[in-house]
């Protein structure tokens, strides 16, 4: 599947807030808090169907999947029976593997998830999966493969724990280097800047 291969950086001034947990898009963003572009400096109406979209972009572009898997994920979430549309859409892609290895700390971006999950470091259950939209469920185990360890990644990743907020419904083992699907998230235990609603909305018109 394609995918943004850009300067995430940009997408943080596009935003205009911290979409990836690295330090480059803090000082990016922090240097020049406007859109890039020529026009970036400009004064833009933010007309209500901008600010929908806006948010709808910033939550595709924090997770790292486009357009028609995101549409797919808010279908899904439309139509499931119990809870609100855009809670559920959230939890789908909170359930991503690769944004689970990402919570549980054993990856330091999402994106750095995305690779380590394709390069199949990783298993789930017991079988190597490398696909990053696997939707973990409660139970699930998540572990590293014997050779992959001691990678830079993950023991860059390991080092930086104490400056995170791990999520309560994911738990890790650094010794096993396992992370363990406890129960499925809860609103507020996704702490990303989206305003769910907005989103609904673009898509009900």
């Amino acid at each position: 599947m394609a995918r943004y291969t850009g300067p995430i950086a940009k997408q943080s001034r596009r935003e205009r807030t911290v979409l990836h947990a690295n330090v480059k898009s803090a000082r990016a963003l922090e240097k020049r808090p406007y859109p890039p572009g020529e026009h970036g400096r400009g004064r833009i109406k933010e007309s209500e169907y901008l600010l929908q979209l806006r948010e709808k972009q910033k939550a595709k572009r924090i997770y790292g999947v486009l357009e028609r898997q995101f549409r797919n994920y808010y279908e899904r979430a439309n139509s499931s029976q119990t809870g609100l549309t855009g809670e559920n859409l959230l939890i789908y892609l909170e359930k991503r593997l690769d944004n689970v290895v990402f919570r549980g700390g054993l990856a330091r971006t999402r994106r750095e998830a995305r690779q380590l999950v394709n390069h199949k470091h990783f298993k789930v259950n017991g079988r190597t999966v490398n696909i990053p939209s696997y939707e973990v469920r409660v139970g699930d185990v998540i572990t590293l493969r014997d050779r992959s360890r001691e990678i830079v990644p993950v023991i860059g990743a390991l080092e930086l724990l104490g400056n995170r907020n791990q999520p309560g419904w994911v738990s890790l083992d650094q010794d096993k280097r396992q992370i363990s699907v406890l129960n499925d998230p809860t609103r507020d235990q996704i702490d990303v800047p989206v305003q769910e609603p907005l989103i609904v909305e673009l898509y009900s018109k």
